[in-house]
């Protein structure tokens, strides 16, 4: 029997001859170009009462993984892209847990975020259950690191470090005036931040001889605090020392102006709006020659000035929750190239062994005991002509301290 087959023309054998050219080829130059991306989890709170925040952080996190894969992504794995998978802690903890679950179903290497001490608390937890590496970017609640947790490093310092500094910087700021102020008004949200703050501020101030003349606890959200400035007008400490969320520090600011509250000074510790350009801006009067002690970027790296440059052309705010989350994605993706893995054990060793540096915080080289950085330390702001400025120590400050100021 005799079989015909139908006439290949010139064009077309050329044709068959590159699709499989192609098709053979094509698996290894993808395989060779596109290495597998690292998914790294970003957890913040993007909606309720602390949104705010949340976005800030999303901002900086957004913008450091876009800076590590256009310098060419994860050498040590090839060039291998990050890819964020985004959770909304909706700022409760429970949703920050159901997060974390679904971030382990995407198969995550990582997670970064948090804001809230509440959230980090229950997301780094969950994430413990699957040696799940988390670094907490605020969280200040020591707690988070005091529970041996392997998988929790905290890159930002917490209450124990926040209060030393804030009563060492306010002892050398009151005996460099004359030591005017002695009486102070302890004004603190009611939750796992504020409550742990004012209990390490009753015991370690009085140790200085400042006298608490009344500690006062606030709701979040609070609606009205008209009550709590006329105790404060009553009382008439030298200092208020509010430690509180935005809302309620702009609430309570705005009120004690209104009924002429006027003690000689008022700093904040670990303050929601205090070191937030936002109040700033919308209240600038309420908001003039407040002092905090907090989280801020290091004003002598020019870095941060240009990441704050792209952070309003591109419509954005910007507020220390950026940088210090930039910060921290850059430190996980010098953990894995270290590692040269995205393997969560391997990961968790490398984190723990980090000296990253590259930092834009006002910090030392990054040394991590017992999932707390050593390295980290809070500074001291003051607004000051409707700008924010670091008073305090002199090693980071752009300008110095009004203080008191009244008299």
């Amino acid at each position: 029997m005799t079989l015909f087959m139908k006439p290949v023309s010139r064009r077309g054998a050329l044709k068959g001859g590159i699709a499989a050219a192609a098709a053979i080829a094509a698996p290894s130059v993808l395989r060779a170009a596109e290495p597998p991306a690292v998914k790294v989890g970003i957890l913040q709170p993007v909606t309720g009462a602390l949104a705010m925040d949340g976005e800030f952080g999303r901002t900086g996190a957004e913008l450091a993984i876009a800076d590590i894969n256009a310098a060419g992504g994860i050498k040590a794995l090839g060039g291998a892209k990050i890819e964020m998978v985004f959770g909304d802690a909706r700022s409760n903890p429970e949703a920050g847990v159901q997060e974390v679950e679904r971030m382990q179903s995407e198969g995550v290497a990582a997670i970064v975020g948090g804001f809230a001490s509440p959230i980090c608390l229950a997301a780094t937890q969950a994430a413990a259950r699957y040696d799940l590496p988390y670094i907490v970017d605020v969280g200040v609640s020591d707690q988070i690191i005091q529970r041996g947790l392997k998988n929790t490093f905290r890159f930002a310092p917490g209450f124990a470090i926040c209060t030393q500094a804030a009563i060492q910087n306010l002892v050398r700021i009151n005996e460099a005036a004359g030591k005017p102020a002695k009486t102070i008004a302890l004004v603190h949200e009611d939750g796992l931040f504020g409550s742990g703050l004012a209990k390490l501020m009753q015991t370690e101030l009085p140790k200085h001889g400042f006298e608490i003349a009344e500690t006062i606890a606030i709701p979040t959200p609070s609606r009205d605090l008209s009550n709590v400035a006329l105790r404060l007008r009553s009382l008439n400490p030298d200092l208020v020392i509010p430690s509180t969320y935005y809302g309620e520090t702009v609430l309570l600011a705005r009120t004690m102006q209104q009924q002429r509250v006027r003690p000689k000074a008022v700093y904040a510790v670990l303050n929601g709006a205090a070191s937030n350009m936002r109040f700033v801006k919308e209240f600038p009067e309420a908001a003039e020659n407040i002092m905090d002690v907090n989280h801020w970027q290091d004003p002598r790296n020019p870095k941060n000035a240009e990441l704050q440059k792209r952070v309003v052309d591109a419509g954005k705010q910007w507020n220390y929750n950026t940088p210090l989350n930039y910060s921290c994605v850059m430190l996980l993706a010098d953990a894995i190239e270290r590692a040269g893995s995205a393997d969560r054990a391997k990961l968790i060793d490398s984190i723990a062994a980090s000296t990253y540096d590259k930092h834009l915080m006002p910090y030392g080289p990054t040394k991590f005991v017992g999932g707390q950085n050593q390295g980290a330390a809070p500074v001291s702001t003051q607004v000051q002509k409707a700008t924010i400025r670091v008073v305090y120590p002199e090693a980071f400050s752009d300008a110095k301290p009004i203080f008191p100021v009244r008299g």
